[in-house]
């Protein structure tokens, strides 16, 4: 009847948190960086400039997802949502909502798939925009836009 207090909402908005902080951080490194690397680098190599600017934008946030998925893997391995190997393929597969279906979780976890899926469409969105934000500024500081 109260399956809105079960641990799984719990546990699963616990670390959604922490991949939401992860994100944050990451965003505020790409920021400075973008910031940083359009101001310093070559002015006269603008196309050179804005490959290193988003290639390390792109970078660096993937480098985000992976650690993500890392934290809802440990989860997994922790609650026994899935065999200890399998836990990082399981929580990535969940995280990507690509959902092959191969393994399934433990009956009294299965509601942290969806959970992992929501988070990781908001982070990968995240992202996106943050992609476009660099971009758009990169642009505008080498006047390429």
């Amino acid at each position: 009847m109260y399956w809105f207090l079960d641990g799984e909402f719990l546990v699963g908005g616990l670390i959604s948190t922490i991949t939401i902080a992860i994100q944050a951080l990451a965003t505020m490194l790409v920021i400075k960086m973008g910031r940083v690397s359009a101001r310093h680098l070559s002015p006269r190599r603008k196309t050179a400039t804005l490959l290193v600017i988003m290639g390390a934008s792109g970078t660096l946030l993937m480098l985000a997802h992976f650690l993500e998925v890392a934290v809802w893997a440990a989860l997994y391995e922790l609650v026994g949502v899935t065999q200890d190997k399998d836990a990082y393929y399981f929580a990535f597969v969940n995280f990507t909502t690509l959902g092959y279906g191969d393994i399934l979780p433990e009956h009294r976890w299965r509601v942290l798939g969806p959970i992992t899926a929501a988070n990781g469409m908001l982070l990968f969105g995240w992202s996106t925009a943050v992609l476009f934000a660099v971009l758009s500024r990169a642009l505008r500081i080498l006047r390429l836009g």
